[in-house]
């Protein structure tokens, strides 16, 4: 086995899930290497990001989940049953900020009756933007910097969804009854 160096540089705190998809010699590599492995294969109700999620959230003492941010890289652009269940995550743990991450695009629940400002980093991200009612229609989504901005609109699968909009400056601000996924694409380098 040829492992780069740096495989050695980024090495996890823990590697936690049902195991169903890792390479042994992985797994031994980074177990060697003092990486906490917590295998729950008797779990088949939660996915892989679902455990890791309620793993680090458990981790935080008894404080204010809402100020974590979790960034989850590769979570998106594989089997599409894989990609709806890691968006499901972001609905079951909608009190914590998480941002699933690709190569193309990143996607984040904005929970609904908030005011969102987002920070547009048009360096790496946009100008492609949309937003998906998730869970349930949205009888009421406003936003304000986007090329074709909602005014009261009224979105529903089976009817209107915000996709392909434009980014038209560095912040977006949202406002809805219901939750709404935010996606942004980003930008190659």
């Amino acid at each position: 086995m040829s492992l780069r160096l740096v495989d050695y540089r980024y090495k996890p705190d823990a590697i936690k899930g049902d195991m169903d998809s890792i390479r042994t010699e992985v797994l031994d590599f980074y177990a060697n290497l003092g990486t906490k492995i917590i295998d729950e294969s008797q779990d088949q109700d939660t996915t892989d990001l679902h455990k890791c999620v309620a793993y680090i959230r458990d981790l935080i003492p008894n404080t204010d989940k809402s100020e974590l941010c979790i960034l989850a890289v590769g979570a998106l652009g594989g089997r599409f049953d894989h990609e709806i269940g890691n968006i499901n995550v972001l609905c079951r743990f909608s009190n914590t900020r998480i941002i699933l991450l690709s190569d193309d695009c990143l996607i984040q629940l904005l929970p609904k009756n908030y005011s969102h400002k987002i920070f547009i980093q048009s360096s790496v991200e946009g100008p492609h933007c949309g937003l998906v009612p998730i869970g349930m229609p949205s009888g009421s989504s406003t936003t304000t910097g986007l090329q074709w901005d909602l005014k009261d609109t009224e979105m529903r699968f089976g009817g209107l969804v915000s996709t392909s909009n434009i980014v038209k400056g560095d912040i977006v601000t949202v406002q809805s009854d219901s939750d709404l996924l935010w996606t942004i694409s980003i930008k190659k380098l």
